[in-house]
């Protein structure tokens, strides 16, 4: 692809060309034809070596390298070392970058074509990138792609790294292992770099996201030396920097489970979409078999081909958590989808009071948190939440009025912000104006009450009124409620935008 073509204030055309050129993963065999033209145009060929002056790059090139070609050899002044740059790492290899792409600037203004030699892709974490980023903008330059390591590793493994929907995610094995992790919890398929001292970090995020079993390790891909395997059965003593860990495809991957080997894990989805989601939660519903739940918190969840779905009504508790728990007995892993946060007026507890039945005493059962729909409306007002609070549910389905109406009193009584959840339905339309009145008895008028409708969702609504005007027939059930304390406080700021907090310091007298 051309980056920078000769225009009004672009690079001179009269100077020399600049390419980077993709070599692919490692055989010389995987070079592009455009790859073997550039190299063979070219005057001045470039390429990156550590200080043992051995370049990966120069040897998967070497039978089109001529006697007449310049060679330039850039190399690094540190690599896994340490260094004594007053800038650290990082300091020394900014400053070899600038020195390497002065170099070369130099072949550029004497007219001579410059190719710069890169593995893989030139694009895809190379060194050529920071040569490009500093040349780019005054020379003409062409880019030529190669065959990246991620794309060989798959084709040597013989496994599809991604299909249909599904999402793959490449990492730098440098992260913090929390944060890869948490990534290899979260998506369907990926691909860790850098692998060589990292191994050790990689492998533990690899087993504490509960992804190892479907581990793959590929070193050298399509070289010399290449190495393939088992992530789980690897030699951390034994493994180079140019080496990848795998997670490939798993659609048409999910094993055979036998009685015995099977769970429930109830997550929340949080108030509304894929947004709301925590990467231990997206892992979860990717790695299930069987996904039971309402409906509606169903449809909010990826179709991914392998796994079976149970959808059912809101009011059918007690029949979804057994037939979840007699799905795992079988063997089968098995997701129950909760709104919010399934310990809060949620699946959890309908699912754990099943689970505690001798017959479920062996399936394993876990519960993963998710956005209660009392933090979403509370963020999206302010922090009405920043000091003690209580949640309540108002629905009298499951316990009577009275013991709702007594939990209130107290509630208020001891000045607590309130976070009511299941204030109304098409068959409940009064409690909603009895426990404004309640409340009254204890409250101001002008006590701020926060009304946050199907929060994250298409038809989101935010708004605060005074208590005295919280109007019942504006309430539904897909509405939660924030009353205030004494302490809240509301008021606009100089955009317009409404915000309602309550201080977490509680006045003294």
């Amino acid at each position: 692809m051309t980056v920078s073509e000769q225009q009004p204030g672009r690079p001179d055309e009269r100077t020399g060309r600049l390419y980077g050129v993709g070599l692919g993963p490692g055989d010389p065999n995987l070079m592009t034809l455009r790859a073997v033209e550039v190299i063979a145009e070219a005057d001045v060929v470039a390429y990156h070596s550590a200080r043992h002056g051995r370049s990966i790059a120069r040897y998967i090139a070497a039978k089109h390298l001529r006697a007449d070609h310049i060679e330039e050899a850039l190399v690094y002044p540190v690599t896994t070392e340490t260094t004594d740059h007053p800038g650290g790492y990082r300091g020394a290899m900014e400053d070899f970058y600038t020195e390497a792409a002065a170099r070369l600037a130099v072949h550029l203004d004497a007219g001579r074509t410059v190719a710069v030699l890169a593995e893989g892709d030139p694009m895809f974490y190379g060194s050529y990138m920071h040569m490009h980023k500093r040349l780019a903008d005054r020379y003409p330059t062409e880019v030529i792609p190669g065959v990246t390591s991620v794309s060989a590793a798959a084709a040597r493994l013989g496994a599809p790294l991604a299909e249909g929907e599904e999402v793959l995610t490449i990492l730098p094995g440098t992260l913090p292992e929390e944060e890869l992790t948490a990534r290899l919890a979260a998506t369907d398929a990926a691909v860790v770099m850098k692998l060589g001292r990292t191994f050790p970090a990689v492998r533990r995020a690899f087993e504490a996201s509960g992804r190892l079993p479907e581990a793959r390790y590929v070193e050298r891909a399509t070289m010399a030396g290449e190495r393939l395997g088992e992530l789980a059965d690897t030699d951390a003593a034994s493994v180079p920097y140019f080496a990848v860990a795998v997670l490939p495809s798993r659609i048409d991957a999910r094993p055979e489970r036998a009685p015995g080997d099977g769970e429930v894990t109830v997550v929340g989805t949080g108030p509304a979409g894929p947004l709301w989601l925590t990467p231990e939660t997206r892992g979860a519903l990717a790695a299930a078999d069987d996904l039971v739940g309402y409906t509606t918190y169903l449809d909010r969840v990826p179709v991914r081909p392998g796994q079976t779905r149970h959808g059912s009504d809101n009011k059918v508790e007690s029949e979804r958590a057994e037939f979840a728990l007699d799905l795992a007995r079988r063997g089968r892993r098995v997701a129950v989808v909760s709104g919010g946060d399934p310990g809060v007026f949620a699946m959890a507890t309908a699912v754990l009071e099943v689970a505690a039945q001798e017959e479920y005493a062996d399936v394993p059962v876990r519960v993963l948190p998710g956005v209660t729909a009392a933090n979403a409306a509370a963020a999206r007002a302010g922090a009405p939440l920043g000091h003690d609070y209580a949640t309540i549910s108002l629905s009298d389905r499951l316990k009577p009025w009275e013991v709702i109406a007594e939990r209130l009193r107290a509630a208020a009584s001891a000045d607590l912000v309130l976070a009511l959840y299941n204030p109304g339905s098409r068959s409940r339309t009064w409690q909603v104006g009895k426990a404004r009145d309640l409340l009254l008895e204890h409250r101001s008028p002008d006590t701020p009450v926060v009304l946050g409708r199907d929060v994250g969702g298409p038809s989101e609504s935010v708004r605060t009124v005074r208590l005295a005007d919280l109007d019942p027939a504006e309430v539904d059930m897909r509405t939660i409620l924030i009353v205030g304390s004494s302490q809240t406080r509301w008021g606009r700021r100089g955009d317009g935008t409404q915000i309602v907090w309550t201080p977490r310091r509680y006045p003294e007298d």
